[in-house]
């Protein structure tokens, strides 16, 4: 994912969002509308995202350090996290009790056609800065689906921008409908109603992206078919007769750490196992640029071990394989069971 599209989704996304806070907070001081303040604090927390977004990757981008050799890179998964904390505590939280009160003492809508002339203007702007997200995502999504890539995506940006915008539309229809609800029926209550759908929108998106980011902050590895090309570069190398077993680990969104242990002849000589893993070190790096650090280990080839290590499973996996070998054992087990002589008496 480049970091140039995602700066160009949250600079679009900043300046939309500073424009609509603005606006529906004037709507807020003519209608006392609590879906208007609602959505003001919403925007608000929305900008102020966008900010730490850009915060993160300016910070990510220092050198390394003594004492973090490995750089900053994280920085950018730590701000994202940070965002979804924000949504969740000053987005959802004020929102929901915003509309709790709201029910509790409803309060009759003045001057409802500034909230709806915001809200309209509002979508109408939160409908570019959305748009501008979906196109630098199909930049680099591919064919996977949306809810794929951002679940996937190692850059944490776009995924951010386009489930805050997501959001951020979704939690403007909420309002206009309370509003409109509340000038045909009279009663205030439904103006609630709106506040509290947007704060359980704002709660639920702000628990998918620290569940997101979370994993992302403790260390993903490549996925699957990247390992398998880094192998297939890897066993390319004349002097690699294959590999013994491989870790990976993304340090920053474009920064990749590869550790391989690699089987070569035991007739090499030790310049020709330093070649080969300068040839097999340019070979990931043509397959795969983000692999900035790539650490490769020799070892003695024996023909035993020849075999390509699968990717590790994933914990689904290992569970189904152990309640199946659970269960072979079992049935194992009654039918030996079955099977042998009652004692003799």
């Amino acid at each position: 994912m480049s970091a140039e599209g995602g700066t160009k989704a949250i600079i679009a996304a900043l300046l939309a969002n500073t424009g609509i806070a603005a606006s529906k907070f004037v709507a807020f001081l003519f209608t006392g509308s609590s879906s208007m303040i609602a959505e003001s604090v919403h925007s608000v927390a929305d900008a102020g995202n966008q900010a730490l977004l850009l915060l993160g990757g300016k910070r990510a981008k220092r050198g390394r350090t003594q004492q973090h050799q490995f750089g900053y890179g994280r920085e950018r998964y730590f701000y994202a996290f940070v965002v979804a904390v924000v949504l969740f505590t000053i987005g959802a939280m004020f929102s929901l009790y915003e509309g709790y009160h709201k029910i509790s003492h409803p309060e009759e809508l003045k001057s409802p056609g500034w909230a709806f002339g915001v809200l309209i203007a509002a979508i109408i702007m939160e409908i570019f800065s959305f748009r501008t997200a979906i196109v630098e995502s199909n930049r680099v999504r591919g064919d996977q689906s949306w809810w794929t890539f951002i679940r996937r995506a190692k850059a944490p940006e776009l995924p951010v921008v386009l489930l805050e915008d997501l959001g951020a539309l979704v939690g403007l229809i909420f309002a206009l409908f309370g509003v409109t609800m509340a000038v045909v029926t009279g009663d205030g209550v439904w103006d609630g109603i709106g506040t509290i759908g947007i704060g359980v929108l704002l709660a639920v998106i702000a628990v998918i992206l620290a569940f997101e980011t979370k994993s992302l902050l403790i260390g993903e590895g490549a996925d699957a078919e990247l390992e398998r090309g880094i192998v297939e570069a890897l066993e390319s190398v004349e002097q690699v007769d294959h590999l013994v077993h491989m870790r990976t680990q993304y340090m920053g969104p474009e920064e990749l750490l590869i550790a391989a242990k690699i089987a070569v002849s035991h007739d090499d000589t030790a310049a020709d196992v330093a070649r080969g893993i300068d040839a097999a070190e340019a070979k990931i790096r043509e397959f795969c640029p983000e692999a900035k650090l790539i650490y490769l280990e020799p070892a003695l080839s024996e023909p035993s071990a020849k075999s390509v290590p699968e990717p590790a499973e994933s914990p689904e996996a290992n569970s189904e394989k152990s309640g199946s070998e659970k269960s072979g054992l079992e049935k194992t087990g009654t039918e030996k069971s079955g099977s042998e002589p009652p004692a003799s008496s």
